[in-house]
């Protein structure tokens, strides 16, 4: 096999995506495993960025991608129906609540959640409410990187740059009840954390407000927060209260990740509308779509359709690949797969936790976890930021062979945390493997910053 040649040694990218830190070329991928060209194996246990649900190369989708590829890669849906993207809209639907089985299919998180915000509005706008308009989120949050999906992320670092050319949506304190320090019981703080959505509902003008946008457990911008349990079942019934529409952003929860097939499945809340993506394509096409119920969307057909497209959607390649994927979740098993090694990955990090008290808490929904780091365990103070905790303990697990990731949680500005979530076929040898690495690198770190380790 040719070897790569050392990153720092090859010519300059005309990739401008790319950072500074170079990394080495990617040979393939089986499985939770990638291998670069230069022979070295790396423990996918982020599964890239929460989208390798299925793992790499599964050859059932892979040959499903060849036979569609042979028929017909491409056909728009203005011209043509196709096959795979009805049939894929019809399992998914059956796998979605009661209701929500009009899909509309798009090529990523961010479209994918744009397309719900545009869906809402027209609908408002269809059935005599012009006047609603805002779409509440939370902060921190993360909802999409185009000029649409920006507006209704809470996180500043990502926004400022962009905020004049945008309207920014009205934001609420994001459920992070672990930091709390009163009295309060967690049922009492969800219903807290809850009752400020009709707080701001009140002071926007509740008139004025379309919709509510949540994802049921975090994503990159909480690290897989999950909040108190009374908190869900609140959220929808203020969301009731008001005419207003529950958008959950199952982008990152989805797709089987978390134990079940929605993140919200969890707390039986049912949303008004679903965005989908990551793991509904798996990484094998982009793939993304958004789920409605036909009261939603009659009046939108009724008063000249919806009012928005991309090229892409309803791809047949695209469809093809995920409705194999779904194939393989079931054939597998690996929505049951991935709840049972959840629950092994947390009890793992846990024992990190008490190993290394620097982590302040562990949370998240099956195989979509994170761990929040600090300074000082009892005030939770953070750490420096200067010393970039986050980014040293990520290459820590790169230098070793393991995938990790991390982002600040507070708006994109401050906190350290670190999300495991390896793909849903991982197994518990791998889970052991995955923990051994992530601890190895945590004993770096502690030893590089002075953070406590227990004896």
């Amino acid at each position: 096999m040719l070897k790569s040649p050392a990153p720092e040694a090859r010519e300059a990218s005309h990739l401008f995506y790319l950072s500074s830190l170079r990394r080495p070329l990617i040979d393939r991928a089986e499985g939770i495993y990638m291998w670069t060209q230069d022979g070295r194996r790396f423990i996918d246990g982020s599964s890239g960025p929460m989208v390798a649900n299925i793992g790499h190369s599964n050859r059932n989708v892979l040959d499903a991608m060849k036979r569609q590829m042979d028929r017909a890669t491409f056909a728009y849906r203005l011209h043509f129906e196709n096959e795979p993207a009805e049939e894929l809209a019809r399992q998914l639907a059956a796998k979605l609540p009661e209701g929500l089985d009009r899909i509309f299919f798009v090529s990523g998180g961010s479209e994918a959640t744009e397309s719900c915000v545009k869906l809402a509005r027209q609908w408002a706008v269809a059935i005599g409410q012009p006047s609603r308009w805002k779409v509440i989120t939370r902060f921190p949050s993360y909802h999409g990187g185009t000029l649409g999906a920006l507006a209704v992320t809470g996180d500043d670092a990502l926004a400022e740059t962009f905020a004049p050319m945008m309207q920014l949506m009205p934001t609420v304190p994001a459920p992070t009840a672990w930091r709390d320090r009163d009295n309060l019981s967690m049922e009492q703080r969800g219903i807290r954390y809850a009752d400020m959505l009709e707080e701001k509902i009140l002071a926007e003008g509740p008139q004025s407000v379309l919709a509510f946008i949540m994802e049921p457990v975090g994503g990159a911008a909480t690290a897989a927060l999950v909040a108190p349990d009374s908190y869900y079942p609140r959220i929808r019934e203020i969301c009731d209260r008001y005419g207003i529409l529950l958008i959950h952003d199952e982008v990152m929860s989805g797709a089987g990740r978390t134990g079940k097939f929605l993140g919200g499945d969890h707390w039986n809340c049912k949303p008004d509308i679903i965005a989908l993506s990551k793991g509904l394509g798996s990484g094998y096409a982009p793939l993304g779509a958004l789920a409605a119920p036909m009261r939603l969307v009659q009046p939108l057909l009724a008063s000249g359709g919806f009012q928005h497209g991309h090229t892409y959607a309803g791809n047949p390649l695209a469809c093809a690949a995920g409705l194999a994927v779904l194939g393989e979740m079931d054939r597998l098993g690996l929505i049951a797969n991935a709840a049972v090694m959840g629950e092994l990955l947390m009890d793992e990090l846990k024992g990190l936790a008490k190993r290394f008290p620097f982590i302040a808490d562990v949370r998240g929904k099956g195989l979509l976890t994170g761990a929040e780091m600090v300074a000082d365990p009892d005030t939770l103070r953070p750490i420096e930021p200067a010393k970039k905790a986050t980014q040293r303990l990520l290459d820590l697990a790169y230098e070793r062979g393991l995938i990790i990731y991390g982002r600040k949680v507070k708006g994109g500005v401050d906190g350290d945390n670190f999300m495991v979530a390896p793909p849903m076929i991982v197994t518990a040898a791998q889970i052991g493997e995955i923990i051994s690495i992530i601890g190895d690198a945590l004993e770096v770190l502690a030893g590089e910053l002075d953070l406590p380790v227990e004896g």
